[in-house]
């Protein structure tokens, strides 16, 4: 195919992928998202169009900044890092022409700028050494030891038995483990070699003799020449200003070396056909764990062995001590010190003493060996130790964009590890993904020992039922998963469309033929989200306190994400504990309901409104409804539509309207919907209340009188509880007030933009 044939069928496909990004296309339609994967696809199976496809890339952003079509530009940057990534031969100009753009970028407002400030950090070091993004990638993901780039990551891939089906389980079971095979530790390392050295070579390296080379190397050879040309690669690119002739002369060596000198000098075996395309070096999909989730413990039970391995090496001596099996109690939390008042370099001596005693005398003996009389003081653990949020690790492995600067929480000590947690279902997974969550954090208030050496990522892929797409319950059941592809554009058209594609796979017969090489749709997409999806949005999570009609009974404590609904149960109040009934209250559907709440005001003042009215349900809903209530970061000022952002809960109440006319008396539905940050609600008749937790039937409490609900606050150390004992009432007092004022919970989703305004 020709060059012109080859940059305009790419054009076309890139229209394609930018065409279903401007419609309005409905949720889940059939093949939306194929186009990006097919691009990707054909570069993958002809690395020489790369170049082509940079260009065409390149000129549709510098199209879509002089009209400002700004929905496009996230898209089209991610689509060509991925590009990047992968791709060799890219010349300097395209190096220069992509980031003049990113950097002209940032003038933009979030996420655009944090965006195009991630590709830029990336682009500044693929620039001066070429193949630096695919060697720490490739390193990274498959675990490979390195001593320059340390750096470890590690999928796990959730999903929960009960809703997802057996078919779909194996189907997603046996796609990882047919790409994995071939991911063996040497092949790996093969990649990393052949990759080097074609992207500091270019056409001078001979691919073919070069990876025939290295299939016939034996392990220790092949290790040699790995930590070779990391070394070489990782050197160059910590150098401030680094020489690319120094560094060209290094792989030329290694490339020798390897091939001989008469070989590489040649070019070409004689002999050799000369090939219609040089043979590609694959990308290999991420090491990816794949668990059935029957066990709340179990997230936790994944990270501690993750880590477990290296929990030994490189760790401080305040790290060393902790125990990552078990907790620690709250007395080891503080421990006792003495506070000397001396400088402790120079031995103390008496008043007025002009002359130190002999050595051999008591009086040096007693100097030497006293001190000066201290005070006990209890030290606590300092509150920077006790971190908000996991962000990524700074330094080469920092892929977000984020300030640096938090990395390294304790001297010595940084996150070299990533977990990537990538769940599968509806909002009933995330349900759970949240308690998991909130129980993670409460042991990291307690230990602080996965904290400071992990950086953790969350992922949601939605797979729904395979009901009709427009039945209610398929929709109730997506509501996060609708809100995320209206936050981010790109999030739907890439992983919103996953889910007929994953339930077509599992219907679809296993191959018996295991010699036809099958592209692997639903690991590629999983995979691209992985790496590109980096901007998380935050979700608040919501405690409840229930209390029950049983008076023997303890209050229950429960966390929901998305929703709670409340039914009014046919059964009452048993007789020892009824509650006084109002005269005059006719009976009638629902019950008698008293709702205390804090409304949600423009100004963020406090409200506090109490009524009382009959009902025959609610529902709370922490999610936006439509496109009008999308969320603005909480760094935004306040507008009409921060009532609607993750801080506040939606409330949907069916009030029963009693009317007298000549026929009687008549009762009447009217919904009523209301914003809130808090609310207690209390059944003032003889009806119990039954609630149920984000969808989830597992997650159902009956027989309920009372319950209250708000944003769940950070959990609170240890040290923090213990040291309430050893403070005064009005020290106690002011603690409290500060305890109140916590900065609540909320759980990160990463998308492709964050929430795109």
């Amino acid at each position: 195919m020709e060059s012109s044939d080859v940059e305009l069928d790419l054009q076309r496909s890139v229209h394609a992928v930018l065409r279903e990004l401007s419609a309005q296309a409905p949720a889940l339609q059939k093949h939306q998202g194929m186009w990006r994967w097919s691009l990707h696809k054909k570069v993958e199976r002809d690395p020489g169009k790369s170049p082509a496809l940079v260009r065409i890339l390149l000129r549709e952003l510098e199209k879509a900044e002089r009209e400002d079509v700004r929905h496009v530009i996230i898209p089209l940057l991610h689509t060509l890092m991925y590009v990047l990534t992968k791709a060799t031969g890219i010349t300097e100009e395209l190096y220069r022409r992509t980031y003049a753009f990113c950097m002209k970028s940032l003038t933009l407002p979030a996420p655009y700028c944090t965006v195009a400030l991630d590709c830029a950090i990336r682009l500044k070091t693929e620039k001066a050494v070429p193949g630096t993004l695919y060697q720490r990638l490739i390193i990274a993901e498959q675990n490979l030891r390195s001593e320059l780039y340390p750096y470890q990551e590690r999928v796990f891939l959730f999903v929960d038995p009960e809703l997802i089906s057996p078919s779909v389980c194996s189907a997603l079971l046996l796609e990882i483990e047919a790409a994995q095979v071939q991911q063996t530790p040497e092949a790996c390392m093969r990649h990393v070699v052949s990759h080097a050295l074609q992207a500091a070579l270019g056409e001078a390296c001979h691919t073919g003799a070069l990876q025939r080379k290295l299939q016939a190397s034996p392990r220790r050879a092949l290790e040699r020449y790995f930590h070779a040309v990391v070394t070489a690669v990782e050197q160059m690119a910590s150098e401030p200003s680094p020489s690319r002739e120094g560094h060209l002369r290094t792989l030329e060596e290694i490339y020798r070396s390897l091939l001989g000198p008469a070989v590489a000098s040649r070019g070409r075996c004689s002999g050799d056909p000369v090939p219609d395309r040089p043979p590609s070096t694959p990308l290999p999909s991420p090491h990816i764990t794949f668990r059935l989730w029957t066990d709340e413990e179990q997230l936790w039970k994944e990270l501690v062995f993750f880590l477990k391995p290296q929990s030994q090496l490189h760790l401080s001596a305040d790290l060393d001590a902790l125990d990552l099996q078990g907790f620690l109690p709250d007395r080891e939390l503080a421990r006792v010190s003495m506070l000397s008042t001396d400088s402790g370099i120079e031995r103390d001596l008496p008043p007025g003493a002009q002359e130190l005693p002999a050595p051999s005398s008591p009086e040096m003996e007693h100097t030497v060996l006293q001190r000066k009389g201290g005070i006990k003081k209890r030290v606590w653990l300092p509150d920077i130790l006790m971190p908000s949020s996991w962000d990524g690790p700074p330094g080469l492995h920092r892929r977000t964009g984020r300030p640096s600067g938090d990395g390294e929480l304790l001297p010595g000590v940084s996150r070299l590890h990533t977990a990537r947690v990538l769940v599968l279902g509806d909002d009933r997974m995330l349900g759970r993904l949240a308690r998991a969550y909130h129980i993670l954090r409460k042991r990291e208030m307690q230990m602080f020992c996965l904290t400071p050496r992990l950086s953790l990522q969350l992922y949601y892929i939605p797979v729904l039922t395979p009901e009709k797409p427009t039945s209610s319950r398929h929709l109730e059941l997506g509501e996060l998963a609708a809100f995320l592809g209206r936050a981010d554009p790109w999030y739907e058209s890439t992983i919103n469309t996953l889910c007929p594609a994953i339930h077509k796979l599992a219907e679809m017969p296993p191959s018996l033929d295991t010699s036809q090489t099958v592209d692997p749709f639903i690991l590629d997409v999983i995979t691209y989200y992985v790496r590109m999806g980096t901007q998380p949005i935050y979700f608040q999570i919501y405690t409840v306190k229930i209390f029950f009609s049983d008076l023997s009974q303890d209050p229950a404590e429960d966390i929901f994400l998305t929703e709670l609904k409340v039914k009014i149960q046919d059964s009452k109040f048993p007789k020892d504990c009824s509650s006084p009934r109002k005269r005059g209250v006719a009976e009638g559907p629902g019950a008698e309901l008293s709702l205390c709440y804090q409304k949600a005001l423009l100004s963020h003042r406090t409200r506090e409104v109490t009524v009382s009215l009959r009902a025959t349900g609610l529902v709370l809903k922490a999610l936006p409804a439509n496109d009008t209530e999308v969320a603005r970061p909480t760094h935004c000022p306040p507008t009409v539509a921060s009532l609607t952002d993750h801080m506040c809960l939606r409330v949907s109440l069916t009030e029963v309207v009693k009317s007298s006319n000549l026929a009687g008396r008549s009762f009447s539905m009217v919904t009523n919907t209301f914003r809130t940050a808090s609310i207690r609600i209390q059944s003032q008749d003889q009806r119990l209340l039954t609630l149920l937790l984000d969808k989830d039937h597992r997650r159902t409490f009956r027989d309920v009188v009372r319950f209250e609900v708000a944003p769940c606050p950070e959990p609170c150390s240890g040290a923090q509880k213990s040291k309430a004992l050893w403070l005064s009432s009005q020290q106690q007092k002011e603690m409290e007030r500060t305890k109140a004022e916590l900065k609540p919970l909320q759980m990160p989703i990463n998308t492709f933009s964050g929430i795109v305004q």
